[in-house]
């Protein structure tokens, strides 16, 4: 008795024809998720709002009681980079929440169920969430046009600022798709997240200057990822204060190295835990 056997298992993918299935996967499912959001323009409304409402806020409530002399724009240029560092941190979450209302819903069950590669829904749903970003800064820039910030630096360095933005957002989402995969339902994620973003963006310099924190905190907000993002943005945007102290810690003085060894870091960790802990889901 002869058994015909199939093709594919005569012949297995290549690592190249591997490779294009999870490239052409991840496109297929980055397009659902951003034809997603404008099926349900609401959270990019949101999303879009709530930046601008910390411009607002902070550059005409809280900035006339914050001065910092020496530099051109003031404290609203200097808030500018803080708030650009706290949109990218939040637009991060997108990650884990889409990826744990999909559980909720079961649509993660259909797609186990297509022929497509495993990983291409963590990486179609993280690519997604860099045109959210994407979008987000645009606000953002043009908004801090609006109330007085200028880029001092060159092109090429305000090039650079907003990809190290978007890079170091993208890191995040594998961080987030972890998370977001651990708990299962969004309400809980949104929690969760709040926990680990609240600390990381309030205990920086992104608001504040350093030296006017009690040591233990200053010791934190200047190794915090946060803080070495904000402070690369602001020197690549030319927004640094020329006539204040800048702190002796390492990242503060390289922080646009530190933040892409942030960036790989963060990847090198979750990136692995994220495919783990999306196996573990699935297979419940």
């Amino acid at each position: 008795m002869t058994v015909a056997l199939d093709k594919a298992e005569l012949h297995p993918p290549s690592l190249g024809e591997r490779l294009s299935m999870v490239v052409s996967d991840s496109i297929t499912i980055a397009k659902r998720n951003v034809i997603k959001i404008k099926r349900v323009p609401d959270v990019l409304i949101f999303t879009t709002l709530s930046p601008i409402m910390f411009v607002l806020l902070f550059a005409y409530v809280f900035g006339s009681a914050i001065s910092v002399p020496g530099l051109e724009g003031g404290y609203r240029e200097f808030l500018i980079a803080g708030i650009f560092a706290q949109t990218v941190v939040f637009g991060a979450t997108f990650t884990g929440a889409g990826l744990a209302e999909d559980m909720q819903k079961g649509i993660i069950d259909r797609f186990r169920s297509l022929p497509m590669a495993p990983s291409a829904v963590l990486v179609g749903r993280t690519i997604s969430d860099v045109v959210i970003n994407i979008v987000s800064l645009v606000v953002m820039s043009l908004t801090g046009l609006v109330v007085g910030w200028r880029i001092r630096g060159s092109f090429l360095d305000a090039v650079l600022a907003y990809a190290l933005m978007l890079l170091f957002a993208y890191a995040l989402s594998w961080m987030m798709a972890v998370v977001g995969l651990i708990v299962r339902a969004p309400e809980v994620f949104n929690n969760a997240s709040f926990m680990v973003i609240f600390p990381l963006t309030f205990l920086s310099n992104a608001f504040v200057p350093l030296d006017n924190m009690p040591a233990p905190l200053r010791v934190f907000a200047e190794w915090n990822p946060v803080s070495a993002l904000t402070q690369a943005v602001r020197d690549l945007f030319g927004n640094v204060n020329p006539m204040a102290p800048v702190s002796d810690a390492w990242p503060m003085q390289h922080p646009v190295i530190t933040t892409l060894v942030w960036i790989v870091v963060i990847l090198i960790v979750f990136v692995p835990l994220a495919q783990i802990q999306y196996k573990k889901s699935v297979s419940r």
